[in-house]
């Protein structure tokens, strides 16, 4: 028999059933022997004055080979022994190891006989020692284990301890029983170490956050970390040598700022002492170091393009005279940190050692570009104006480095974002939002206002001033821009629907080119300055991050970082397919939908539905807040879509999001899950539940006013009451300015009346999960306070969980996990009418 093929026995059993009989393996693989030798006896006894004994022997610790290596097949006799052969050492080990998984969440006691003393092992922790000798099988002795919550494919390893001095032959028998109010729960035994995927596995493990290309495009520069059990987190740094294929550097980030020279394949990162900040040069092939600068402040470096010199900003911080424990407001925004704070930039020059101060003013300034030839500079500022949306405004400046002239490139103007220089200094390219330039981007319809989170590219002359929208007819949403100086095209990464693409542009064709890399959403992309190379990393829909070389030429990717992959491969994942429906307003909405590992389309499965929040599209990503493989994992189909509002479609698409407030959007989400279960039939049409965090908090308790099609509900950090909201977050105002646009209170009391969920509590039958971090500074808990104040006054089925110290979202390791897990309980207290977990995490009083 095939060693790696997975046997499954499978107890089920139906409810009301007193007498639950046990599940025992019809097949176990065991692993040795193991020799053993007693020591030598020095002294009759140690220094704890504990004599030599077979419990001793039992106690050697030892390192659990990979389940390959179990290759010797046992099967059962009459009474469900396992026999091993006798003994050939005095003493020796053998090993047997198997794993148990259950279908929901449980409780089951794991029993295993033998007459050899043994020690019992779930998942590499000691549960249970016998120590005594039995003289027969029909006198062995029994050790017991719980196992309990969501029994995913634990592994369970027994260490036999063997002699030929005993009197039988080595025997274990095993067998695993549901307690008696546990009647839902199936097990399983297997021998395969694939299990389904866990929130633990999201939080934990060795991943690539990112990477970046030498100037010559031979050496990768990349950036992991690496989550422990517990949570502790750790970084590291690597250098992949193209040219060898190999990485050549591996070790613990501790160098801050590292970076690659703009020219030179040499890195440079800063150290701290008491004295200040050093600068240094690092060499990845010898590792030689070389200090740039010492006694800087500790500031942020950005190298000049020669390499001379380095510019930094450097803060001071307004100060403002008031009676101790009191706080004058000096503007709305000042309840934020860093919000007296002001920045002005500064030149180190490594030859002569001076800093040079380069702007000075009330005013922060931020550098934007330098010019390859270091003769020009951009710098922006920008000032709170209250008196128009989106109450910011900025002025961008040239300034000549040689002669500290300054020109003005725009002043007061709004919606704009960032600059940097064309390869020849002579245009620059511009990030912002479709209004930007009085509206020159625009591509909406009549009566609509574009949603300011669909960002554009831009090109300006810089003699004539003269501007260029390029991506007005582009849909893609452009989230970064690099102007090639080697190729000439600008490179653009893009929301590209619910994938994050890259995409090249030629500024003489006006012709866009998708590239053909191998990822779903492309999280970082960086241009080699001077050849024709470019790193890139990303994540697919299930997949973690990986990272690639990419040949600019031949457009072929390198894979060079996969971290992940070890711990991927031993999770079973569920299919991910595609499913757009028609909407009754004429557009196609884009959706795919999660199925469970081992699907069963005879089966019927209830459904989560998740859609966005703030107004980015949710895209094909493995790891998120919310991560769907793991809710199907649990035995949920999982269905996600992109309704009207969501950047990436388009800025037409994308204005649907501004002063609608689940006007339309919650239309298509509802019709949307209808025709999804009309279309799927393993979907149970009475257990649909819906989730959404922040906006898409809000489009939970905003659909259930409207609908009763959900079974249950989950709002994280959701906004229930529009004003409250708009006034007390610390981007309330800011946000609706963009959401909500020119529509105020006092304006347009309708939009924030009749579009609030608070105000239609009342329709709200749906049993809803309210959670919130209590130190949520984006949308105060007090949105989260209100809803569940109304609903509890109605008698309406609701719990309200707070996160204690949490902004909002949720990242303490312990929180995180705890916070997931009372999703998942909700979830299965209403959607499979099984409220063992909830229960066990908030007993009733």
């Amino acid at each position: 028999m095939n060693r790696l093929k997975i046997l499954i026995f499978v107890l089920s059993v139906c409810t009301g059933i007193a007498a639950q009989k046990a599940l025992s393996p019809q097949t176990l693989y065991s692993f040795g022997p193991i020799s053993l030798q007693k020591p030598v006896l020095i002294d009759s006894t140690n220094i704890g004055n504990t004599r030599f004994s077979e419990e001793t022997l039992l106690s050697y610790p030892v390192a659990f080979p990979e389940q390959s290596r179990f290759t010797h097949e046992m099967k059962p006799d009459t009474s469900g022994f396992f026999h091993f052969p006798r003994p050939q050492n005095e003493y020796e080990f053998r090993l047997v190891s198997f794993y148990v998984g259950g279908d929901r969440y449980g409780k089951a006691t794991l029993t295993v006989t033998s007459p050899n003393p043994l020690e019992l092992y779930v998942n590499d922790n000691k549960r249970a020692t016998k120590r005594e000798v039995n003289d027969s099988v029909s006198k062995a002795g029994s050790v017991n284990t719980t196992l309990s919550g969501y029994i995913n494919n634990e592994r369970i390893v027994v260490k036999i301890l063997a002699s030929s001095a005993y009197k039988t032959t080595p025997a274990i028998k095993v067998e695993i029983k549901p307690e008696k109010n546990d009647s839902l729960l199936n097990l399983t035994i297997q021998n395969a170490d694939s299990r389904r995927i866990t929130i633990v596995d999201i939080l934990e493990g060795k991943r690539i956050s990112g990477s970046s290309v030498s100037p010559s495009g031979r050496f990768v520069l990349l950036h992991l970390s690496e989550t422990l059990p517990g949570g502790e987190t750790k970084r590291y740094s690597q250098v992949y040598d193209a040219r060898e294929k190999k990485s050549i550097l591996s070790e613990p980030f501790t160098r801050e700022q590292l970076k690659w020279m703009p020219k030179s394949d040499l890195l440079y990162y800063v150290t701290d002492s008491k004295d200040g900040r050093a600068l240094l040069s690092f060499n990845p092939q010898t590792s030689e170091t070389v200090i740039l600068a010492e006694q800087l402040p500790k500031e942020s470096f950005y190298m000049a393009p020669d390499e001379k010199s380095v510019f930094y900003s450097s803060k001071q911080t307004i100060s403002v005279s008031q009676p101790s424990g009191l706080k004058r407001m000096t503007g709305v925004d000042d309840r934020q940190p860093n919000y007296r704070e002001r920045y002005s930039l500064y030149r180190y020059f490594f030859d002569t050692g001076l800093s040079q101060q380069l702007t000075f003013g009330k005013r922060s300034t931020s550098l934007n570009d330098v010019t390859d030839d270091v003769k020009y500079l951009l710098f922006s500022t920008s000032e709170e104006d209250l008196s128009q949306r989106p109450f910011r405004k900025s002025s961008m400046f040239l300034l000549n480095l040689q002669t500290m002239q300054v020109d003005t490139v725009w002043k007061d103007q709004t919606y704009i974002y960032s600059a940097q220089f064309s390869p020849d200094g002579e245009q620059i390219l511009i990030h912002g939002a479709p209004e930007a330039f009085n509206g020159i981007g625009l591509n909406i319809k009549e009566g609509q206002i574009a949603n300011s989170y669909d960002t554009q590219s831009f090109l300006m002359d810089l003699q004539t001033k003269q501007v260029k929208a390029l991506t007005k007819n582009f849909g893609p949403t452009i989230d970064a821009q690099t102007w090639n100086p080697s190729d000439g095209f600008i490179y653009y990464r893009v929301q590209d629907g619910d994938r994050e693409n890259v995409y090249r542009y030629h500024p003489t064709s006006g012709k866009f080119e998708k590239l053909p890399l191998r990822e779903d959403v492309i999280r970082s992309f960086d241009l080699a300055e001077s050849g024709h190379w470019a790193s890139y990393t990303g994540t697919s829909v299930s997949n973690s991050a990986r990272s690639y070389l990419l040949n600019l030429k031949t457009l072929e990717s390198t894979l060079i970082s996969d971290p992940y992959d070890d711990r991927l491969r031993k999770l079973t994942l569920g299919e991910v397919r595609d499913w757009n429906f028609k909407s009754s307003f004429g557009d196609t909405i884009e959706g795919r939908y999660y199925l469970p590992p081992g699907f069963d389309a005879n089966k019927k499965y209830p459904l989560i539905v998740y859609y966005y929040g703030g107004t980015s599209p949710t895209q094909r990503v493995f790891e998120s807040t919310y991560p769907l493989h793991v809710y199907a994992a649990l035995d949920y189909v999982v269905y996600t879509l992109q309704p009207s509002g969501t950047t990436g479609y388009g800025q037409e698409f994308s204005a649907r999001h501004v002063n609608a407030w689940g006007k339309q959007t919650a239309e298509e989400i509802i019709e949307g899950v209808e025709k999804f279960v009309a279309s799927h039939s393993f979907v149970d049409r009475n257990k649909i539940g819906n989730i959404g965090a922040s906006y898409g908090g809000f489009m939970t308790q905003y659909l259930i006013t409207q609908t009763d099609l959900f079974a249950a509900s989950v709002s994280h950090a959701g906004i229930s009451n529009i004003t409250s909201y708009w006034g007390e977050g610390y981007w309330g105002y800011s946000y609706s300015a963009g959401a909500s646009a020119g529509s105020y209170p006092w304006n347009n009391p309708q939009l924030y009346v009749e579009q609030s969920p608070l105000f239609h509590a009342d329709k709200i039958n749906t049993p809803l999960l309210l959670l919130h971090g209590t130190a949520d500074t984006n949308v105060p808990i007090g949105e989260s306070i209100q809803m569940y104040t109304a609903l509890k006054l109605l008698n309406k089925p609701v719990e309200f969980i707070q996160v204690e110290g949490e902004n909002h979202a949720i990242y303490n390791y312990s929180k995180r996990i705890a916070w997931n897990q009372a999703i998942y309980a909700w979830f299965d207290k209403w959607l499979k009418n099984d409220s063992q977990w909830w229960d066990s995490m908030y007993p009733e009083k």
